[in-house]
């Protein structure tokens, strides 16, 4: 399966440990935003697991977008990095 997930994350340290635990994967495309590419069913359950466990889910959100093979190949960027470099994440005092 193809999950597009997005997040915003209140505390700092639980994003590093989210980010962390998303770029093994897939790819980041934006702040707060993975591509996960063919994801099987077990990756993907032991991911949102990994992650449900990490939030505070009264101030915390995660979203996962799933998208079928003809509506990946229709994704369309405009502009803006291909893909970001991780270093810009920490750098930024962004909240993501």
């Amino acid at each position: 399966m193809n999950v597009l997930i997005t997040y915003d994350i209140t505390d700092n340290k639980r994003r590093t440990k989210i980010f962390n635990i998303l770029k093994s994967y897939g790819q980041w495309v934006q702040l707060s935003v993975f591509e996960c590419p063919s994801l099987t069913d077990t990756q993907y359950a032991k991911l949102r697991s990994r992650l449900s466990k990490l939030i505070k889910p009264d101030s915390d959100s995660i979203r996962f977008y799933f998208l079928c093979a003809t509506c990946l190949g229709k994704v369309e960027r405009i502009g803006g990095e291909q893909p970001r470099d991780e270093t810009v994440f920490f750098a930024s005092s962004a909240k993501g």
